[in-house]
């Protein structure tokens, strides 16, 4: 009840009012059954204004760090995130990718849309990085499609380390589902896993416009000192995996 009321009553006509949204490719997503969203990752709102113009319900993998806050603002962040849908996960452990992994093929398995941000963290300067394949081993795992899904405009509502949202426009571009049943069997493959994930990645490039570099988002949040110079931008391939 509460995903809802923050949806229609909460949040989501502020979002409306600041951001204009616009969606299109909306029909790519289906009415029922369970898919993969994979998208972009520019800006802490993009988890708020995607499950806004989709009709069905997404659940998020959110890191832990929401959900166990102090105080009265922690208290409150752990019902917000729950509330709008998100499921902890801890990235810190040995086992983080595997937890994530379960806990991703138990919302499959449920008959839910799980939205994910292959690039792993949100862009330090909007551009495109580099995909983790964890979105392929669960896609892989399941046999379900993904659908990628570029965010638009975010990034100038709600810039990195902004505390005021700011007027902007928001469009939302869902792309054709992607089938990889071409590699059922192969779940675990290392190659093919890459393989997965540079073609999702490679249409959220054409999606959203971004240029793209191949390097991790987190390496180059991690290097900060070094970020002047960051890569140059580098394009995935025009050919897909195959």
């Amino acid at each position: 009840m509460w995903y809802w009321l923050v949806k229609y009553i909460f949040v989501g006509p502020l979002l409306i009012a600041l951001g204009r949204p616009t969606i299109e490719g909306a029909e790519n997503i289906p009415t029922e059954g369970p898919v993969i969203l994979a998208s972009n990752h520019k800006a802490v709102l993009d988890s708020f204004y995607l499950p806004l113009k989709t009709p069905r319900r997404i659940t998020f993998l959110a890191k832990s760090e929401y959900f166990t806050g102090p105080g009265l603002k922690g208290k409150f962040q752990k019902w917000f995130f729950t509330a709008v849908g998100q499921v902890p996960i801890d990235r810190t452990g040995a086992d983080a990718a595997q937890d994530a992994l379960n806990a991703g093929v138990r919302v499959i398995e449920a008959g839910k849309v799980l939205g994910i941000y292959p690039e792993g963290t949100r862009s330090p300067d909007a551009r495109l990085y580099k995909g983790k394949t964890g979105m392929a081993r669960l896609a892989l795992q399941t046999g379900v499609q993904v659908i990628p899904v570029a965010m638009i405009g975010t990034e100038k509502m709600n810039p990195i380390g902004s505390r005021v949202w700011r007027p902007a426009k928001v469009t939302i571009r869902i792309g054709k589902p992607i089938d990889f049943s071409r590699f059922e069997g192969m779940a675990g493959n290392r190659f093919v896993e890459r393989a997965v994930t540079d073609e999702v990645m490679y249409d959220l490039m054409l999606l959203s416009g971004q240029e793209y570099v191949d390097v991790y988002a987190a390496s180059l949040k991690k290097a900060a000192p070094e970020a002047e110079s960051a890569p140059t931008a580098q394009r995935i391939p025009d050919s897909k995996a195959s």
